[in-house]
């Protein structure tokens, strides 16, 4: 029978988003088998598979096997309850913000709860960006030092992986705690949350909210308050069922059919 350790680990991905130089990825592979996770996600990478991720991987083929090459983030963490973004610098995107070790402690105890959960690592030179950051529900930073802060990618992969490791052994000698809530009470994936953000959107648009105001900054500050209220799926059909009929009224409202 598998041990809370590796029931939890099995729901906790690593996504690496654009990976530029394959070397990285053997070496992101091999330090997620060094700390026994066992799910990597590769994304639109620009060279792979290559015979150099294989030979960084030293023995961590089975992961490079197994990984999923996916053309979007957005595909990646479709089925996600919990995304975190690992950025080196504050961006435009403000998201609640960790250090590993907090960070690895929300992953563990959402995935312990049944969730999937998802950390996502960006380019080598240019690491996520704005729209990439926007799907992720906090972000993790490095507190490296501040005069010299260049963390290869690989070695950052290696220190959340770590702290990921710590908190799953804290785990196994934990009573269990696996998510036995009716599927309506799950936390709503981020397909599930994606669809409502998209919908709010057309709605704040239908009933002119913005009043000729640029929409984003708004909508950022919106997808911020409704992230942190952790909605599952029964909320989230309430909240887009006042949605449609919102949009309805705004249709008649303009004497179109409702």
């Amino acid at each position: 029978m598998p041990t809370p350790f590796q029931r939890a680990a099995a729901r906790i991905r690593i996504v690496l988003v654009g990976t530029q130089h394959p070397g990285n990825i053997g070496a992101a592979a091999r330090a997620l088998k060094t700390m026994g996770l066992p799910r990597l996600v590769l994304v639109d990478p620009e060279d792979y598979p290559a015979e150099e991720a294989f030979r960084r991987a030293a023995g961590a083929d089975d992961l490079l096997a197994g990984a999923q090459v996916l053309p979007t983030l957005a595909e990646a963490v479709a089925d996600c309850h919990f995304v975190l973004g690992c950025t080196a610098r504050s961006r435009r995107v403000a998201l609640e913000e960790h250090v590993p070790r907090q960070a690895a402690e929300r992953a563990v105890e959402a995935a312990a709860r049944g969730g999937e959960v998802a950390l996502v690592f960006g380019r080598e030179r240019t690491g996520l960006s704005n729209e990439e950051l926007q799907l992720c529900h906090a972000s993790v930073h490095i507190p490296a030092n501040p005069e010299y802060s260049s963390l290869n990618l690989a070695a950052a992969v290696q220190v959340l992986s770590y702290e990921l490791r710590l908190a799953l052994l804290a785990l196994d000698g934990a009573p269990a705690t696996g998510d036995d809530r009716h599927p309506d009470e799950a936390p709503a994936s981020h397909a599930h949350l994606e669809g409502f953000f998209a919908q709010l959107g057309d709605t704040l648009d239908a009933i002119d909210f913005h009043k000729g105001r640029m929409p984003d900054s708004a909508m950022r500050k919106l997808r911020r308050l409704y992230l942190r209220a952790n909605l599952n799926e029964q909320e989230v059909r309430l909240l887009r069922g006042i949605l449609a009929d919102a949009q309805r009224m705004a249709r008649l409202a303009r004497g179109l059919p409702g």
